[in-house]
């Protein structure tokens, strides 16, 4: 699946099983290259969402204080 289609928990439990991989070093060092590189879209992708989730949460923060201030 690519990364762009997986849910941030879906993109999470990935990296960890990378991160896991890695750290065992029992990979050819073309796979762990490639391991390595899947691991960096995967951060890049959840740093995305993760700054699009927080936006949203401001934009509902901003909204509620707009009507409380309207009451």
């Amino acid at each position: 699946m690519p990364t762009k289609d997986k849910s941030f928990e879906e993109s999470m439990n990935r990296l960890e099983e990378i991160i896991n991989d890695l750290e065992e070093n029992e990979k050819p060092l073309d796979e762990t290259i490639t391991l390595f590189e899947e691991g960096l879209q995967l951060v890049k992708a959840c740093d995305t969402k993760l700054k699009k989730f927080e936006s949203q949460i401001n934009d509902v923060i901003r909204k509620n204080g707009e009507n409380d201030n309207a009451n």
